[in-house]
C-alpha cells in the first residue's frame, strides 16, 4: 500500500489556488455565496496586507488561515488571524497544529510579539484547540448590527 504524500505548506497567491481553497473556507465562512465572493474579497484584502497559508495534499488544500499584520492601541503591532480551518474530514489529524505553529513562526519573524484571533462563544470545539495550542481567552468582542 502507498503511503500519501506528507501535506505541503505554502502561501496561496494565485487566483486559482484561492478558487481552490473556496470549499474549505465556507466551511468555516458558510455565509460565502461563490468562488467569485471569495474572489473579491480575498484580492481587495491582499490590499491591506491579508495572506492566504495552505496546507496541501496534493491538489486539495487540508488546512488553511487567513492573516495580517495589524497595529491597534491595545495589542500594539501584532498578529491577526482572520481565517483558521481545517477540512473537517481532517480534523484531528494534527493539520491544525502544524499550521498554528508556522502562524506563531510567522508571526515572531514579523516581528509581533502576539498572536491574536477572534472565535465565536459557541466554537467550543476551536476553543479546546486554542488552549491545546498555548492561547489564551483575554476578551469578549461586542458587536452591533447596524443595517
Amino acid at each position: 500500500m502507498a503511503w500519501p504524500a506528507p501535506p505541503d505548506m505554502r502561501y496561496v497567491d494565485k487566483e486559482s489556488e484561492v478558487v481552490a481553497c473556496y470549499g474549505l473556507m465556507r466551511q468555516l465562512r458558510p455565509h460565502l455565496a461563490s468562488e467569485r465572493e471569495f474572489l473579491i474579497r480575498w484580492q481587495r484584502q491582499v490590499t491591506v496586507g491579508y495572506r492566504l497559508l495552505a496546507l496541501w495534499q496534493g491538489a486539495k488544500p487540508v488546512a488553511l488561515a487567513g492573516f495580517r499584520v495589524q497595529e491597534n492601541l491595545v495589542h500594539g503591532v501584532h498578529f491577526y488571524v482572520d481565517d483558521l480551518v481545517t477540512d473537517e474530514e481532517s480534523r484531528s489529524s494534527g493539520h491544525g497544529r502544524v499550521l498554528m505553529e508556522r502562524l506563531k513562526a510567522e508571526a515572531r519573524a514579523l516581528g509581533c510579539a502576539k498572536l491574536v484571533l477572534d472565535t465565536p462563544l459557541t466554537n467550543t470545539l476551536g476553543h479546546r484547540f486554542y488552549y491545546r495550542q498555548g492561547l489564551l481567552a483575554t476578551a469578549l468582542r461586542f458587536t452591533a448590527l447596524l443595517i
